[in-house]
């Protein structure tokens, strides 16, 4: 049965989406059986996997109307073995809409990931920087939250916010969800205001925090303009390197 992780940080642009293309394809290369499910409706998960988000046949959306089940929304990743897709677009950002009646609208991914989620070992979602009913989706189907952090002095406001979100979300919605740890991104070492973010929230947040940590990489920003994952554009890249130790702790971590 797989694992299920959300990547989650109701900020934008803390890498939410690079960790989540990076991660699932180090995770796939080490030999893992991994899904990614894209529930952005911005669909960058989508495209930095290579696909035209405008021409999708199937994708998230239709799998949150009931339109299609998961399997037939899963899309093979090309010259990735062992990872796939549910894909994401625009249409998602009507999701809220569209289900504002349903009675059963927070756990519509879960039931619809409970008949996949043995085909997998794991399976990683990526979520919109909102409070919105397809985060809460997410994370009632995660059994944990994967928090990327911008080094960056505003980090620990978007932190307590999402943390709160969790405890929530477990109080009442998923008794199993957990924070899996905290990943540092954007890391410019020349810095001292990014050590300082970084001793911060170690000192403040009790969530494990991996070694590994993401650093501003140029090669790391282009990949997705490529659709590929940075250990297919570049697998000698600092990005690269990085990605694939933080897949190494993940998966020691399980």
């Amino acid at each position: 049965m797989a694992e299920i992780i959300a990547i989650a940080n109701q900020k934008g642009g803390v890498g939410k989406t690079t960790t989540a293309i990076n991660l699932s394809a180090c995770m796939a290369s080490k030999g893992k059986k991994v899904l990614v499910i894209d529930v952005d409706p911005q669909g960058n998960t989508t495209s930095g996997f290579g696909l035209n988000k405008n021409e999708l046949e199937h994708s998230v959306y239709e799998l949150m109307l009931g339109e299609d089940s998961a399997k037939q929304c899963i899309t093979p990743i090309k010259d990735i073995e062992n990872l796939k897709l549910i894909p994401a677009n625009v249409d998602l950002a009507g999701a809220e809409i569209d289900l504002v009646d349903e009675t059963n609208k927070n756990f519509i991914l879960r039931d619809a990931v409970d008949y996949i989620k043995d085909d997998f070992d794991y399976i990683i979602i990526d979520c919109p920087p909102s409070l919105s009913m397809l985060t809460i989706n997410a994370l009632t189907t995660a059994d944990s939250v994967l928090i990327p952090i911008q080094c960056e002095y505003y980090a620990l406001e978007g932190i307590a916010q999402l943390e709160n979100t969790i405890n929530l979300i477990h109080d009442r919605l998923n008794n199993r969800l957990h924070i899996k740890g905290v990943v540092f991104t954007m890391y410019d070492g020349r810095t001292n205001l990014s050590n300082d973010v970084v001793d911060t929230v170690k000192q403040n947040l009790k969530a494990k925090v991996y070694e590994t940590i993401i650093p501003r990489n140029v090669r790391l920003a282009e990949a997705p303009s490529h659709g590929l994952p940075i250990n297919l554009y570049d697998p000698k890249s600092a990005g690269a390197e990085n990605y694939m130790k933080l897949a190494d702790e993940v998966l020691e971590d399980k």
